[in-house]
């Protein structure tokens, strides 16, 4: 659930926060008050685009806060496995900053990319605008709106599917690389096998490259290493400790305290000892062997060779050899390593056929649910005589959700046929039909907010007050957002807010505020009066916020606890 909007710097908007309830939460305002604003600015949070043009004159930078309780415990598990760090009471807050130069969003003050954003916040909220129900233009999202319907038969279905068709493509494409002429395999083969043998001449060893360097860069610097060693041997003999022993040891028979010194200076005299007998060794036993020097550079040179043609180090070079082993008995054995893919491809397509056949039957069916229930709702929302279905047809190629195409038809008129959603209803209709569709999701889907624009367009009288006894049933499952200009929505808020415009004289601001019962009928009476507000426009206001309460007890529309 949606607990908090915190707003500031945006647009209009100076600061704002809105502390939202359960139910039906409706927001109201003169037309130009800024209530587009309000839901831009979720939109914004929740992963939209954000203009640097957004930001309020002579502030530096926007801000947008969401805070949301998750409760539910699958939530708040799929949450976790997305690595959102969640307090043990369910807090998510999505945090988006506008600056001038660019953008950053947080979940619980962690940055995280757009793709995330969304991947999180599907999971919390959903919004519905214009541009949805226009969705319904396209016959992918009929497709959509079934599978979400019936989700729990056929998102197993779908997900065998995914895997099973990402088998096939990789088959498929594996075949269509097969099919090559006699002749280039014949040729490819030739080339395979004078690559493994160049690769398996060299005889080629992990770890071979490192200790090869190492011999060659002391081979090449054998003279240097010389040089130094005996400097480095001459400096030692010359460090008469033995003298500096023999005086300390004299001092000492006079004053017992010297012995310290005395044994310090036998240490450093046996290890000199011992490293100018180290260094004497390696002098006298260093060799320089001009073949060995010559066999090295020349190996580390086939060895440099082959990575520039195979491989950045010896370990990639060895795994070219093995995959063109692999590709050479693939050409030698073309023929019956066909016939195998081409007998796997084909068992492969027939599970997909079977998994496609049986998603296709589970939709046809749940289709015939699912369009019942809509019918029955475009009539509560005031479509007489109105008839809905769902055709299907078949895909000529397989997909990751099967093989259905499937369209949404309508007829509203008595004796009118049956056509295709996207020619026949207008943008009202739409509205009305895709709030028809969420109050039938509203059953099955666990996405706990929901926000709603322009669901009001083109609708008045009976239709409106229709439209608001179904947003009132959703609101009886899930918490609801929406902004309306019609007095019979409004009346059945749980919680009302007023969304205003005002003049300093310098700069314009966009308020928000909670109503009161009073302030509750001055605006009902405002949205029913126009201009002139007559006290017989007070008693009608008080009348629909009195019959809307007891409708809603009536019909038990009102929250479920």
């Amino acid at each position: 659930m949606l607990l908090e909007l915190r707003v500031k710097n945006l647009a209009l908007i100076e600061k704002a926060e809105v502390s939202w309830k359960e139910g039906l939460n409706i927001l109201t305002g003169e037309t130009g008050a800024g209530k587009s604003i309000i839901i831009g600015s979720v939109n914004m949070a929740l992963g939209g685009k954000a203009s640097k043009d957004m930001i309020r004159q002579g502030a530096d930078f926007a801000y947008v806060e969401l805070i949301f309780s998750v409760e539910d415990k699958e939530k708040r598990r799929r949450l976790q496995e997305m690595d959102i760090d969640l307090p043990e009471d369910g807090t998510v807050i999505i945090s988006k900053k506008i600056m001038p130069s660019r953008s950053v969003s947080k979940v619980n003050d962690e940055t995280v990319t757009a793709g995330r954003l969304k991947e999180i916040t599907s999971l919390l909220i959903d919004i519905h605008g214009q541009h949805e129900h226009q969705s319904l233009l396209y016959k992918s999202k009929h497709l959509q709106i079934l599978d979400d319907y019936a989700k729990s038969r056929t998102a197993p279905l779908k997900e065998e599917i995914t895997g099973v068709f990402a088998r096939y493509q990789k088959l498929s494409k594996k075949l269509e690389d097969m099919n090559l002429d006699q002749e280039g395999r014949r040729r490819e083969a030739d080339f395979c096998r004078f690559e493994i043998e160049e690769l398996e001449r060299a005889n080629l060893k992990e770890g071979e490259e490192e200790a090869l360097t190492a011999d060659y860069r002391r081979m090449k610097n054998a003279q240097k290493i010389m040089e130094c060693l005996s400097e480095a041997y001459d400096v030692m003999e010359q460090a008469r400790v033995g003298t500096a022993l023999k005086a300390v040891e004299q001092a000492a028979e006079y004053d017992q305290g010297l012995g310290g010194i005395r044994d310090q200076l036998y240490d450093v005299d046996a290890i000199i000892g011992d490293v100018s007998h180290d260094i004497r060794d390696y002098i006298d036993s260093f060799s320089f062997d001009e073949e060995e020097f010559v066999r090295i550079e020349e190996r580390l040179d086939l060895i440099h060779n082959l990575q520039a043609k195979y491989g950045a180090d010896i370990g990639d070079i060895l795994r070219k050899l093995e995959e063109k082993r692999q590709r050479l008995e693939e050409l030698e054995n073309y023929d019956l390593l066909k016939q195998r893919t081409e007998q796997e491809w084909k068992e492969c397509g027939g599970k997909l056929e079977t998994l496609c056949g049986q998603l296709s039957a589970v939709r046809r069916e749940e289709a015939e649910k699912l369009t019942g229930r809509i019918s029955q709702g475009l009539e509560d929302l005031n479509f007489i005589d109105v008839r809905f279905s769902m055709e299907f047809s078949r895909l000529p190629y397989y997909g990751a959700g099967g093989y259905d195409e499937a369209e949404f038809m309508i007829s509203t008129n008595p004796g009118m046929p049956m056509r295709p959603l996207g020619t026949v209803a207008s943008g009202g209709e739409l509205s009305r039909i895709m709030l028809a569709i969420k109050a039938v999701l509203a059953d099955t889907d666990d996405i706990p907010t929901l926000i709603f624009d322009e669901i009001d367009t083109g609708i008045s009288g009976r239709t409106a007050q229709k439209v608001s006894e179904k947003l009132t049933y959703i609101a009886g499952s899930h918490q609801v957002i929406c902004i309306t200009h019609l007095p019979q929505i409004a009346a059945m808020a749980d919680v009302h807010f007023e969304i205003a415009k005002g003049s300093d004289g310098r700069l314009t601001t966009t308020t928000i505020r909670e109503l009161d019962e009073t302030q509750i009928i001055e605006e009902l009476a405002r949205l029913l009066g126009g201009a002139r507000i007559t006290e017989a426009v007070y008693d009608n206001a008080r009348e629909m916020k009195r019959l809307a309460m007891s409708s809603r007890k009536e019909k038990g529309t009102g929250r479920k606890k």
